[in-house]
């Protein structure tokens, strides 16, 4: 038997202010799209801002629904209406942050699996890397050059050919 270790590298900003001039905007936009996420049920607030290579910014929040599970999170909403919009034009870099109305949340909150996924499903059609920038609602904010660097073993179309 062998072991296989996988390793990853992710970038640490102790604040906004240490990012880029751009991603410091498309983060404002992220936290202007969270506050007005509908989350009447989790109180649990995320924002999403997409920099596409067109120059566009696409937003989503996520929209909860009294039947879980059919509300969607912020990156898939900003994924799929990028998609639906603006079709085949590369998304170059995501930011996303995250609110409690119950509690502080100063830790750098990832996707989760499943817009984990459907970010994976970009970057793969688009050929190239989406780079993602995320953090709670304060502090930290950590960046990923690649999907692939929070999704090491993405399932895409490979398997299914």
């Amino acid at each position: 038997m062998k072991k296989l270790k996988i390793e990853t590298t992710l970038d640490v900003f102790d604040s906004v202010s240490e990012l880029p001039q751009e991603i410091q905007e498309l983060m404002n936009k992220a936290q202007q799209a969270r506050e007005k996420a509908y989350a009447p049920y989790s109180s649990f607030k995320v924002g999403a801002a997409m920099q596409l290579a067109n120059g566009e910014v696409v937003l989503g929040n996520n929209q909860e629904n009294a039947a879980y599970p059919s509300g969607l999170c912020a990156e898939r909403v900003a994924i799929f209406y990028a998609g639906a919009t603006y079709p085949g034009v590369a998304i170059d870099s995501i930011a996303l942050t995250v609110r409690s109305l119950e509690h502080k949340v100063d830790t750098p909150t990832p996707p989760c699996g499943a817009c984990r996924q459907a970010i994976a499903e970009y970057e793969v059609n688009q050929k190239s890397p989406i780079k993602i920038y995320f953090m709670g609602e304060t502090g930290k904010v950590v960046m990923a050059d690649s999907i692939k660097v929070l999704l090491p073993f993405i399932f895409d179309n490979t398997f299914l050919k």
